[in-house]
């Protein structure tokens, strides 16, 4: 069962968190938008406060689609990017949001636009042998910013994501190659990036423009919600 909570009301609106965090990294975005939305904010499977879910993207898609209202808007973090899209072919939705995503986040032949194998493997092997200091590695990659990087911590160690959920997370991650999927998206698609993202690369705008998506691009990492001048289009 997933853990969700909704706030507010008027147009139905749905946000995805990211790899190992949890839903609370939305606060602020709850706070700003449930004056003008219904905002409902889901824990990913094994993630903050929702049960493990075994198997792969589409079980985990299938078990978040029970929660969000027709004609929402999807918003998608990172991880949370990767199974909007796979979501979006499923159900009708009224407009995609993407946040520092790509529909493929670990590089390959053909997709210059993710993470580095090489990069991805280490992180993987360290993960193995140190959870512990895997987790704040990976969360100093979020930002360069001191303040947000502790509120991260802290947020991650309130509510830690199962390692069932963590090695299935990854291996989405992996394995999800959804860019012809993303292509048959036919609803209004906006992506917004972050230019100092060190895991999503800002040059992916460019294949983003040549699928009709509307871009913004921030100055930042790759938390570009938490920036002071975000603002949901």
């Amino acid at each position: 069962m997933l853990w969700h909570k909704t706030v507010g009301e008027g147009q139905d609106l749905v946000l995805l968190h990211g790899w190992a965090f949890n839903s609370d990294i939305f606060q602020s975005l709850v706070d700003m938008y449930s004056t003008y939305y219904r905002v409902t904010v889901i824990d990913l499977p094994g993630h903050g406060r929702s049960s493990d879910i075994n198997g792969n993207i589409d079980s985990w898609s299938d078990e978040i689609i029970k929660l969000i209202p027709e004609q929402s808007i999807l918003v998608g973090w990172s991880l949370g990017g990767l199974l909007s899209i796979r979501i979006a072919n499923k159900i009708s939705l009224k407009k995609l949001i993407l946040i520092a995503a790509s529909p493929c986040l670990v590089s390959k032949d053909n997709w210059n636009y993710g993470i580095k194998n090489e990069v991805f493997d280490q992180f993987v092997l360290n993960l193995k042998n140190d959870s512990t200091k895997a987790l704040m590695r990976f969360v100093s990659l979020q930002s360069k910013k001191k303040s947000q990087v502790q509120e991260l911590h802290k947020a991650i160690q309130r509510f830690p994501a199962s390692r069932s959920a963590l090695k299935y997370g990854l291996n989405i991650i992996l394995d999800s190659d959804l860019q012809d999927e993303y292509k048959k998206i036919t609803i209004p698609k906006t992506v917004i990036l972050g230019s100092l993202d060190s895991l999503i690369p800002i040059s992916i705008k460019n294949w983003y423009e040549k699928n009709g998506t509307q871009i913004y691009e921030l100055h930042c990492g790759h938390l570009p919600f938490l920036d002071e001048t975000f603002k949901l289009p």
